[in-house]
Order: C-alpha cells, then sequence, then structure tokens
C-alpha cells in the first residue's frame, strides 16, 4: 500500500474482494476523479491501486483532480503511484482531457459543515459550475458520469419519509447558513439530469449517508473525529443543540462497495442512496455506543452550536435502500459497533488531540 496504515489497507482489501466480478469492467479503462485528494478520494486512489495491483487484467489509468483548498496534510501528501495522474486543478476552471476517457467520478465538494460556512460562494460554485464543466467533459468524450451528491439534498425530512427514499422530494430552505450546501447539490443533481434527459449522457447521482472511517481528519470537524479526538485528549465530547437529532453511519468499506457499483452498473440518469439504514441512532445514543466499544464512560456536554457550525440541521436522517439493494446488490454488512472500534483504533494511533 502507499504509505496506508495496516488497517486501512486491510480495508481496500475489503473493498476490492467485495466488488467481486464486477471490477474487470475496470479493466484497461481510464477514470477521471475530481476531489480526488479527499477523504473519499483517497480512498478511490488506494482501491484502483489494488485493483491494478493484483485484479485486473489490464491496469486502470487514474487522472485525480484537486485544488487541495480543504484536502489537509493527508490529502497534500500525494503519493507516487503507477497508473495514477495528479493534477493541480479547480473544477470551477475548464478542463480537457486529450487521452481517453471513460468514467467520470465527480467527487470534487466541500462537504463539511465547517468548511461550506466559510466558503459559501465556493460550495456553490463547484457543485454547480465545477459539476457542469465535468458533465460538458464526460458527454463530449462518451463517458459515464458519476456524481457525489448529499443526503443533505433531503433537508430535514418529514417524519412520514423516514427513511427516505430516493423519491422523496426534500424539505430544504433556500435561505440560511446550510443553503449553500444543500441547494448547490440539488442543482448538481438538475444538471446531471438535463444531460442525461437532453443529451443521452449516461449520469448516475448517489446520495451518501454518512460515511465515517480511517482516514477522516480532525481539520474536517465532523462528528467522529470530533469525539475521537477529544477521546485521545481525556476531553468530554460536545454534543450541539438538543443531542436527540439522529443519523445512520456507514462503514467506509461498505460505503466504497456502493459507490464503485454505482459507477459501474447504476440504471444511466438514476439516484441511489448508499449508507447503512440500521441502526438509526441519536448523538447521545452514539456516545453510549462508543461507550461500549471502548469499554469504559466518556463525559459528554450539550451545548449550543457554535458560530463555525450552521444550527439548522435535519433532525433525523435515514436511507431507504431498497433500489441499491435490488439493482445494484448493494448489501453493508459492516455494524456500528465494528466500524466504530475499527475506526477508533485507528484514530487512537493518529489524532493529536490538539482540536
Amino acid at each position: 500500500m502507499t504509505g496506508a496504515s495496516h488497517l486501512v489497507a486491510s480495508d481496500i482489501a475489503e473493498i476490492v474482494s467485495g466488488l467481486g466480478p464486477d471490477a474487470a469492467k475496470f479493466s484497461g479503462k481510464t477514470v477521471l476523479l475530481t476531489g480526488g485528494r479527499g477523504f473519499l478520494g483517497r480512498y478511490f486512489t488506494e482501491t484502483f491501486a489494488a485493483l491494478n495491483d493484483g485484479v485486473l487484467d489490464d491496469p486502470v489509468r487514474l487522472v485525480v483532480l484537486d485544488n487541495l483548498i480543504t484536502a489537509g496534510d493527508a490529502g497534500r501528501d500525494m503519493p507516487e503511484i503507477p497508473g495514477v495522474e495528479f493534477i493541480n486543478h479547480d473544477v470551477i476552471q475548464p478542463f480537457s482531457y486529450d487521452g481517453p476517457l471513460d468514467y467520470v467520478i465527480h467527487a470534487a465538494g466541500i462537504a463539511s459543515p465547517f468548511y461550506y460556512r466559510a466558503y459559501p460562494l465556493e460550495t456553490l460554485e463547484v457543485a454547480i459550475t465545477g459539476t457542469r464543466h465535468m458533465l460538458e467533459l464526460a458527454n463530449a468524450r462518451g463517458a459515464r458520469f458519476t456524481y457525489f451528491s448529499s443526503s443533505e439534498i433531503y433537508g430535514d425530512p418529514d417524519p412520514k419519509h423516514v427513511p427516505m427514499a430516493e423519491s422523496y422530494r426534500g424539505n430544504v430552505s433556500c435561505q440560511g447558513p446550510r443553503a449553500c450546501y444543500d441547494e448547490s447539490k440539488r442543482v448538481g443533481e438538475t444538471l446531471c439530469y438535463i444531460f442525461h434527459t437532453t443529451n443521452g449522457t449516461e449520469t448516475n447521482v448517489i446520495r451518501p449517508f454518512n460515511v465515517f472511517g480511517p482516514g477522516m481528519q480532525e481539520t474536517d470537524y465532523r462528528v467522529l473525529p470530533n469525539f475521537a479526538s477529544h477521546i485521545k485528549a481525556g476531553r468530554p465530547l460536545n454534543l450541539y443543540g438538543s443531542g436527540n437529532q439522529t443519523r445512520t453511519f456507514c462503514y467506509i468499506t461498505d460505503a466504497m462497495i456502493g459507490f464503485l457499483k454505482v459507477a459501474l452498473k447504476g440504471v444511466a440518469g438514476e439516484a441511489y442512496n448508499i449508507g447503512n439504514p440500521e441502526p438509526e441512532i441519536s448523538m447521545q445514543g452514539l456516545v453510549d455506543c462508543i461507550e461500549g466499544v471502548l469499554g469504559k464512560k466518556l463525559a459528554r456536554n450539550v451545548i449550543e452550536y457554535p458560530d463555525s457550525y450552521p444550527a439548522d440541521e435535519p433532525m433525523r436522517r435515514s436511507p431507504d435502500i431498497t433500489k441499491a439493494r435490488r439493482q445494484l446488490d448493494f448489501a453493508p454488512s459492516v455494524s456500528l459497533e465494528d466500524g466504530l472500534g475499527r475506526f477508533l483504533n485507528w484514530a487512537n494511533g493518529i489524532y493529536t488531540g490538539e482540536l
């Protein structure tokens, strides 16, 4: 592996194994990956490297784009990997590529609430202008296009629509601290729809639900990196708002298998929820679960939302993955407890506790 820890290496092997014979469809192909130095992008890179190392008859060529604006230290440390070309590029700007192109995976975006609060215009532009540039490229070259949207497009759902199916249209505010992210992702999906219905571009949309695992950086300021940093430093865990808001969490190996299945064989023009529907758990319950994994009690504080974090978050978020199960044979297998154990074990050796 390219400098990954043993745990991450075992996760990559699990992803490759989980793809099974579908992986052969990447043989000899060229993949353009935007946002390739982010959390998910680094997993894509490692997975393609592993496929080249011992699975594919002909190697896949991976072209990685990223402007590194939110990549952090891990993202800026780009290793030399055979078959992988890194280009420092902002997808808001036009991009051309002269070689063959079979798949475009558009994962660029400012997804951390901390960062899209700080960069609202950039968040809009990467999801709208950047998506259009990548769709134009895919359309011109006849490549399959996979767009990373978000479970945030559902907004704060009506309880009767929980778990949320892809057909649910959502309850989203166009004005507010989260609107730059939520609405930009919705427009990105609309662009995919237009290119598919108007030009025949083979597009798919992925709506991830709270993916976590090794490789998440403290500076992403997500709930689990925050918790892990505080645990290592011996500090209380901070729960924002009431602590009763619920989420489901999907471990990275399950999520990556789902993402790659969408890219390889998603029905053109369709959107897919990718996540683990069980358990739907409150933030208070998440701390309880972490205590069970660690075998010790943890101090916790319920606090007001800090100014740096948008307050109008959905109270519930849980995916209906029936569509992905039926069409893609997507079946998450890592339990929350197992995933937390893997993540916390990794984080204990990485995080400084200085968040």
